[in-house]
């Protein structure tokens, strides 16, 4: 009997060409996953990171502790040869996560309206999205901006409404729908911080953004939701990271990332709507370790999914399923010379047929500069998938 391809050893990707995206020696830069990776009509290939000021003098100074709560400013960075090199002089601010809730709301509101409407299957719509004062706490608020310009010009921040939720994050740009309806991942977190919940809201113009769906049951599996204490940083809050996918088939994918260690032990997991992401059941676990996975659907229908490795050796690896997501093949390994836990929050997209770029934040083993692993820095692979 022929062997199980899911289950044969992980296997290195021949012909992998890495590369620097961007990179300062005193910056720890990182999470692509929630800002963005683009292809643009003019073939500007554009993406977005988050930077903070860091001297790497001390562990302390680049704890997640420290580093998640309103610090740092979002940038946009263009390449115009499919990903291959980067322009330094191209970054752009987008976002500053030390802007104030209150002003956005008392400035931007929760909606566009008098802005003329998006269409989202223009590919020089973009979306950011996010939260403040952070990710996933009992008062985050999901803020997003718009561009109608691929990017050159931002309209004014907005917050989300919260249609009776406590609280709502921001994941990263929306997916779309065959109809041209905008789908946002985010998540909504429970007051003692422990559970989160993947959910969906959409909007048919970028004018107003409504509530959807949840992905997940409120209560997985009958039991409470979270069996773990601690640095809720690191504990077990289960599915969040909402990386949703519209398919030529007309289905949606939702990738979440399922959680039992933020230094390693998670995986992804694939859930699957069948009606335009208004009910979801779930598909198929695509790994025994890693997360959060970005999806593309290849042009030949495959999908590939590529998400951050923590345990050793840590790095950035991938599978492939040839049936929908309903399977994935063996583990390819990108690259494992990562220097310790703090990498991955990958993106990836299509450049050319057959021809894949990802986007994630790298700190390499043999850096000069060593604080638990290098520099953290913008790093891209291009490869092919044979």
């Amino acid at each position: 009997m022929p062997a199980d391809p899911r289950f044969l050893p992980p296997m290195h990707v021949a012909n992998c060409d890495h590369g620097i995206v961007y990179r300062n020696d005193r910056e720890f830069c990182g999470w692509p996953f929630y800002c963005g990776l683009w292809k643009l009509p003019g073939g500007d290939v554009v993406a977005g990171f988050k930077k903070i000021p860091s001297t790497y003098g001390s562990g302390g100074e680049i704890s997640h502790t420290k580093l998640t709560v309103g610090q740092g400013r979002l940038f946009l960075i263009r390449s115009r040869d499919d990903g291959a090199s980067w322009d330094p002089a191209s970054q752009q601010p987008v976002f500053d996560l030390a802007d104030d809730p209150a002003r956005i709301l008392r400035e931007g509101g929760e909606s566009y309206a008098g802005e003329a409407p998006l269409d989202f299957h223009d590919p020089g719509v973009m979306v950011m999205a996010g939260a403040l004062p952070a990710l996933l706490k009992p008062n985050s608020r999901a803020w997003i901006r718009a561009s109608a310009d691929g990017g050159r010009s931002w309209r004014r921040p907005i917050l989300l409404p919260l249609h009776g939720l406590a609280n709502v994050t921001g994941h990263g740009p929306p997916t779309v729908r065959q109809d041209g309806m905008a789908l946002l991942g985010l998540s909504t977190t429970s007051a003692d911080g422990w559970t989160n919940r993947p959910l969906v809201y959409a909007s048919p113009n970028g004018i107003d953004w409504n509530f959807l769906s949840f992905i997940t049951p409120a209560v997985e599996g009958g039991s409470a939701v979270s069996d773990r204490a601690g640095p809720i940083i690191f504990g077990a809050i289960r599915h969040f990271y909402t990386r949703l996918l519209a398919l030529r088939d007309g289905r949606i994918l939702a990738s979440l990332r399922f959680q039992r260690d933020a230094t390693g032990i998670f995986w992804t997991d694939i859930f699957a709507s069948e009606d335009g992401a208004r009910t979801w059941s779930f598909l198929s676990r695509v790994n025994d370790w890693g997360a959060p996975g970005d999806i593309v659907e290849m042009h030949d229908g495959r999908i590939v999914c590529v998400y951050g490795y923590r345990l050793s050796p840590p790095g950035i690896r991938a599978r492939v399923s040839g049936d929908g997501g309903r399977t994935w093949g063996r583990e390819l390994i990108l690259r494992d010379d990562g220097g310790s836990w703090d990498l991955g929050y990958p993106r990836v997209i299509e450049v050319a047929p057959g021809r894949l770029l990802s986007v994630y934040y790298m700190n390499r083993r043999d850096d000069p500069i060593q604080q638990n692993g290098g520099v953290r820095h913008i790093a891209r692979t291009i490869f092919a998938i044979d």
